[in-house]
């Protein structure tokens, strides 16, 4: 963008005094980060705002390749964004004394980058910060780690409300501003999309499903709907190939696990990288446990599932998603059955109008007033204990090997036995909190195990299977019992045959058409 930075006042040639023009500097640090940064401020109107976009060279740091894709829709898809170190970023605040610092970052890196800003601002410039997703439910974390900033996005009524109150709880005078999420056309312009006969797209998370033997039966899964749709490529959509880092690590990689599958992979099932946009394209439907990229798909119209097998919970990400209407099992995905979610949904949940947005509208509110009035920083909610040599700490712990200053290096040798105590401590404390609530659960009727019959009609191959799976050939059709295990936050697994997903029976719900009300952790 243009270096020249707008006079406040300035005429135009019919005599009328113009706005005057604000410079915004974004930087950002992972895949995710970037592309989110990248897209809400591209938004933003050249007539008002000089723009400059960079990404910090970190652990997280995105490759070239990742780096293109995260920018694929946005001004910087021809000239990919500057790389910086942390030290060339305050160098930039200085030089460029900007109205407004986007701070398009991980929460412990925000936390130090806007300290090295204000060490070196000629003015107080405003730091705005946000979530580059899904963010319910709200997080005391995200929301400490921020509290020094003057505006945090967020992208649905619901986030602003859950976050407010978490706010209000925790004493930090935080504000909200609202951004519907940048990936995809304003709500006003939502048209069905979705190529028939296009790819099914999944969209890969680091952390969810969490657990590998989750993320192998997932996989099977998706290797059952490509055997079923030999005609159709299923996609399994990954942010990071092997090697690269994203914002999440990744334990379980995908096209590692592919190997462990029975028969081996079928040739319609891939892992791909690249935009999602461009996946999403030509895709006849995306399936996810609860990316944002349903978000981006329901956006542009593309119809989606969100898999409910393995429960819905925080810990999951995916609790936002009760009563919209697209949670479902994976026996839906292998029958092609992808959903459109319930309109009263959309208003609360990231499809709200275009016109309800209101973070540029508070931001330049913020920078008029600080135009006028000197404007307090809001004081650290957490973590500040230790002076200098704790904010060495802090910097050390968020850039990694990439702070190379003795003082990182000082504090890293003192602070981590104090660490790793505290870490041991808390994992006591977590331990202690399980091992309670399993005795909480068997001291309760029916909290571990529970028998519950299943009429043998909604069996696959109805009363013979019944009576093939008692033992009795030609016997009378008898009820099933079938075992169920009822973890607290678990979708209950059905201990029944060994049979593809798409075969075993679930158990019937009171209310089918929104079956993860009940699921609900």
């Amino acid at each position: 963008m243009s270096d020249a930075v707008g006079v406040a006042g300035a005429s135009t040639p019919t005599g009328k005094v113009a706005p005057a023009r604000r410079r915004l500097l974004a930087i950002a640090d992972s895949d995710s980060y970037v592309k989110w940064g990248a897209s809400l401020v591209d938004r933003l109107s050249d007539e008002t705002w000089d723009i400059d976009f960079l990404v910090l060279r970190s652990p997280l740091q995105p490759s070239a390749t990742q780096l293109v894709a995260a920018v694929a829709d946005t001004r910087w898809a021809a000239t990919p964004p500057e790389v910086i170190d942390f030290a060339d970023f305050a160098q930039r605040v200085a030089d460029l004394d900007p109205d407004a610092v986007l701070l398009a970052t991980r929460g412990p890196v925000v936390k130090v980058m806007l300290r090295a800003a204000l060490a070196v601002a000629r003015r107080r410039p405003i730091f705005v910060t946000g979530l580059p997703g899904i963010s319910i439910p709200a997080t005391r974390k995200a929301i400490a780690y921020r509290s020094q900033s003057d505006l945090m996005v967020l992208h649905s009524e619901r986030e602003i409300r859950d976050f407010g109150k978490l706010a209000d709880k925790m004493t930090v005078p935080q504000r909200f501003g609202l951004a519907s999420l940048p990936f995809f056309p304003p709500a006003d312009d939502i048209a069905e999309a979705g190529v028939p006969g296009g790819p099914i797209v999944f969209a890969s998370q680091a952390k969810v499903p969490a657990d590998r033997e989750d993320r192998v039966q997932l996989l099977g899964w998706l290797a059952e709907t490509a055997r079923r749709n030999p005609g159709q490529k299923v996609v399994i959509k990954v942010r990071a190939a092997a090697g690269e880092a994203q914002t999440h690590a990744e334990q379980w990689d995908y096209s590692d696990l592919m190997r462990e599958l029975p028969g081996g992979a079928p040739s319609n099932l891939v892992v791909e990288g690249g935009a999602m946009s461009k996946h999403l394209a030509t895709a006849s439907g995306l399936v996810t446990v609860s990316s944002t990229a349903a978000i981006e798909a329901i956006g542009l119209g593309v119809p989606v599932l969100l898999l409910d097998d393995f429960g819905v919970s925080k810990k999951l990400i995916n609790k936002v998603f009760v009563g919209s209407g697209v949670l479902a099992p994976a026996s839906e995905m292998i029958a092609g059955r992808f959903r459109r979610p319930h309109p009263e949904w959309l208003d609360d949940n990231y499809f709200h109008p275009a016109s309800s947005d209101d973070w540029e509208k508070r931001l330049l509110k913020l920078i008029r007033k600080r135009d006028n009035e000197k404007l307090k920083v809001h004081t650290q909610h957490a973590g500040t204990t230790g002076g200098t040599l704790r904010e060495a700490w802090d910097r050390k712990r968020a850039l990694g090997s990439y702070d190379r200053t003795l003082s990182g290096y000082v504090a890293l040798l003192v602070g981590s036995p104090f660490a790793f105590a505290l870490r041991c401590l808390g994992w006591g404390k977590r331990r202690a909190k399980r091992v309670l609530k399993k005795v909480r659960r068997m001291l309760r009727p029916n909290g571990v195990g529970a028998a519950v019959p299943v009429d043998a009609t909604v069996l696959p191959g109805g009363a013979g299977a019944a009576a093939s799976a008692s033992g009795a050939p030609g016997a009378p059709a008898q009820p099933l019992l079938v075992a169920v295990d009822l973890p607290p936050s678990r979708e209950p697994r059905i201990a029944l045959t060994s049979a593809p997903v798409a075969d075993v029976a679930p158990i019937a719900a009171a209310h089918p058409a929104d079956d993860a009300e009940r699921r609900t952790a």
